[in-house]
């Protein structure tokens, strides 16, 4: 049984870095979501708001529209980044984020964390001590040899949002800096390994090829016993008994764990949210990253399951501090949300977001009506408030009556929905839980 129990530990601890992989495995070959088929190093652009169910959508987000998976194992890259000048000049909210195998999130470069304007990053591999070329806007070092770049911009459903939005995308570029062979595809694992033990030997291979930061390194050294530290042939391909059985068994144990963690969320007044959920990132504080002990979990071992936690519900979400996203199933009384009722959620002023806010409706599949949203960027572009700064949102099917309550409604699709309330670099009272969540009242 203690092999089993070291099976389930290892499964936790491992299990980011396999999802991670294979959904970028995925994303090279048959894509995700709106995003086609894309190679290493050049970026995959959405066409419209990715729904809900994409692998790295938890609650529904209205701004992901840009992927780019980099490759550093022959040098560093250049990252080209647009500026405000013809792009967007409205100051609407965009965000590079950076993302490593681990799933760690390792820099950000955009509104809230650094000047908006256009130019060249150097995203260098672990390790590389070559000559960093003039003009740039900055170094981006990179934990792993594989990282992931997500481009989010908030994009308004009417208006030139969406020309503003493609604007920008055509603009991300990466060019590589030295002459060098880049992979075409992620160290495969021994294709003669049982499918049972497939998991450990993703596992395996993949560690060994995206070493974690030390002190993690010095944590797996546990998982020896296992055949996870060794290196060339396989050892699953022929492994004795005891061990098939651990490695068949521990998996369960370690998903009831994860799913056990998951149950944590936090609710305020019927809206969930998770603003420290990716804090599990201990060792990698690269540009617009906050190191301070608020956004780290203080427990390495915790902060496995938390990364776990994260990866299967969650990928590739951001810190609090960047975004958060607050969703609700239930009305105030506690019912469902239902498209054949209507609803009205009053808020008492601008809800305290630095890179603005939206509220969208999402059906249970993940997929929001029309991709209409309610909402405004720092710019100011959205719904009308009332004279004493308030805004009430109607929740219906039917458009309403009246120019104001017209361009505040939020259709919404038949059957039962969820509401997601996105508040982009949130401030103090929403971290704090003193933010009052309006409530989602039924109109009997």
């Amino acid at each position: 049984m203690e092999l089993v129990a070291l099976a389930a530990e290892a499964y936790v601890y491992g299990y980011p870095l396999v999802r991670d992989l294979s959904v970028v495995e995925g994303a090279m070959y048959t894509g995700f979501g709106p995003l086609p088929p894309t190679p290493f190093n050049h970026f995959a652009h959405a066409d419209r708001p990715v729904p809900a169910d994409t692998p790295f959508v938890s609650v529904g987000d209205d701004t992901v529209r840009s992927v780019a998976h980099l490759d550093l194992s022959g040098g560093p890259v250049l990252l080209h980044v647009p500026g405000p000048d013809g792009v967007h000049p409205d100051g609407a909210y965009r965000v590079l984020q950076f993302v490593d195998a681990w799933t760690n999130n390792f820099a950000y470069v955009g509104h809230r964390a650094t000047a908006v304007r256009a130019g060249d990053w150097l995203v260098v591999p672990p390790g590389w001590a070559g000559r960093v070329p003039d003009g740039l806007l900055g170094v981006i070092d990179a934990p792993t040899s594989v990282v992931t770049v997500i481009g989010r911009g908030a994009c308004d459903a009417g208006g030139d949002g969406p020309e503003r939005g493609r604007a920008f995308q055509e603009q991300l570029t990466v060019t590589y800096v030295e002459p060098g062979t880049h992979r075409t595809g992620l160290p495969a694992p021994d294709p003669d390994v049982p499918e049972a033990l497939r998991f450990f030997e993703q596992l395996r291979v993949w560690m060994a090829d995206f070493p974690p930061s030390a002190p993690d390194q010095a944590y797996q050294d546990r998982f020896q016993p296992l055949g996870l530290l060794e290196e060339g042939p396989s050892p699953y391909v022929r492994a004795d008994a005891a061990l098939v059985r651990a490695l068949t068994e521990g998996p369960a144990l370690g998903r009831a764990r994860v799913e056990e963690a998951g149950r944590g969320d936090a609710e305020r007044g019927g809206w969930v949210m998770e603003p420290h959920l990716f804090d599990y990132n201990l060792d990698h504080f690269g540009v617009g990253t906050i190191a301070s002990p608020q956004w780290r979990i203080a427990d390495r071992e915790a902060s496995y399951r938390t990364r776990a936690v994260a990866a299967r519900s969650a990928l590739w979400g951001v810190h609090g501090y960047e975004a958060v996203y607050a969703h609700t199933l239930c009305d105030a009384g506690g019912e469902r949300l239902n498209g054949a009722r209507s609803y009205v959620l009053r808020f008492e002023g601008r809800p305290p977001a630095g890179a603005g806010w939206s509220l969208a409706v999402y059906d249970m599949a993940g997929y929001g009506p029309a991709g209409r949203r309610i909402g405004e960027n720092p710019a100011g572009r959205g719904p009308v408030y009332a004279q004493d700064g308030s805004l009430t949102v109607r929740v219906q099917r039917e458009r309403p009556d009246g120019p104001v309550a017209a361009a505040n409604w939020l259709p919404v699709p038949d059957g039962e929905f969820r509401a997601v309330l996105q508040l982009r670099a949130p401030g103090a009272g929403i971290l704090d839980g003193t933010y009052e969540f309006p409530a989602v009242e039924r109109v009997r």
